[in-house]
């Protein structure tokens, strides 16, 4: 199915928390809601897997801080899926056994999500899609990065050192994907497709990762370097945790240097790539400012208000209320300033015994 794309991205500022204020009721004539004390709700998050480390380390911490801030008497129920779909299911419907008032939901699959959406609206608890797009016009708010933008960055910054190293045009580039459940893999891979496409490089073969493992993407780059050897002068990968599966496949084949490899999450492990030269570059996302939104809004929600929007998903014809968050490119030249000034990570946690000579040559401290 054809990847689900946010409106038109926007500058979103602190003034966006303002936007998920209360307005209307949850839905005409919805009584579930009655009953619920919305200084002591429940509010169900559900995060897709474990791979991808940022879930554990920077969303769900500060979804729950953001709930126990604005609303000290409410709780967080969680669960991570472990990149199961039908496991997620359970969570859901087990979720809403125990009475959640909201389910934040970041979907393993986006299109089998939708019967997760189905049943909590029939028991009268709004969803919200977090992250990743779910196939259901019935969603009360979607929040998440501009998704399409983010292959764009990822392939231009491929495609620049490239041309920077002097790489000849003609010469190949694997594409190691996202999961291919997922829509915002599509979409990263729309976005990268129309810049590589029309580079003047060739794609020497792509694969769609299940499940976002890094040791599936390490087997098949470990295959294509049997095939393609010296031929492969860059590796897209869609996140850093493919990044890393990819580079271990091109280190343990002695490729050396690395080719340039892109990666997404910004997270702690890719920046010690980055600052090490094995991987080129990751995209950072406002991860923490996007989980703040989604607890913002499943407040609202409780309050028995509407979250709104900076811009709308089109989700079977419906507008879904939608914060897009803008995505920025993170090299060598900027990730002190991107990744380690703004607080995302500290420099004790990227500067551990292994990488302090690199800290102290980029003056990370």
């Amino acid at each position: 199915m054809k990847a689900i794309r946010a409106g038109s991205l926007l500058a979103v500022a602190a003034c966006v928390f303002a936007l998920v204020g209360c307005s209307n009721a949850v839905a005409p004539g919805d009584t579930s809601h009655a009953a619920i004390d919305p200084a002591h709700a429940t509010i169900g998050l559900l995060l897709p897997d474990s791979t991808n480390t940022r879930y554990e380390s920077a969303d769900r911490p500060a979804f729950e801080a953001r709930i126990h801030d604005k609303c000290p008497g409410c709780s967080v129920a969680y669960q991570n899926a472990s990149a199961d779909a039908a496991r997620q299911q359970q969570q859901a419907e087990s979720m809403l056994a125990q009475g959640v008032a909201v389910l934040v939901l970041d979907a393993v699959d986006g299109e089998a999500a939708a019967s997760i959406v189905n049943e909590a609206v029939a028991k009268g608890v709004p969803v919200i899609a977090y992250d990743r797009i779910i196939d259901s016009p019935d969603l009360s708010f979607f929040v998440s990065a501009d998704n399409e933008r983010v292959g764009v960055l990822q392939a231009q910054a491929l495609v620049d050192r490239l041309r920077e190293l002097k790489v000849p045009a003609g010469s190949g580039i694997l594409m190691v994907n996202g999961s291919p459940t997922d829509n915002n893999a599509r979409a990263y891979k729309e976005g990268a497709h129309s810049v590589i496409d029309s580079s003047g490089y060739t794609v020497l073969a792509e694969y769609d990762t299940p499940d976002w493992a890094g040791s599936e993407a390490q087997t098949w780059v470990a295959g294509q370097i049997t095939q393609f050897g010296t031929r492969i002068t860059g590796v897209y990968a869609a996140n850093d945790g493919l990044a890393q599966g990819a580079i271990a496949a091109l280190q343990a084949a002695g490729v050396n240097p690395v080719p340039p490899t892109t990666g997404q999450d910004a997270e702690v492990a890719a920046v010690q790539r980055i600052i090490a030269g094995t991987q080129y570059m990751t995209v950072y996302k406002p991860i923490r400012q996007q989980a703040q939104i989604a607890a913002d809004a499943a407040l609202t929600v409780v309050r028995g208000g509407h979250p709104k929007g900076t811009t709308t998903t089109k989700v079977s014809g419906k507008p879904v209320p939608t914060v897009t968050l803008k995505p920025v490119t993170v090299t060598l030249q900027n990730v002190k300033k991107v990744v380690i000034d703004t607080g995302f990570h500290t420099a004790a946690e990227i500067c551990t015994p292994a990488y302090q000579a690199y800290c102290k040559e980029h003056g990370i401290s």
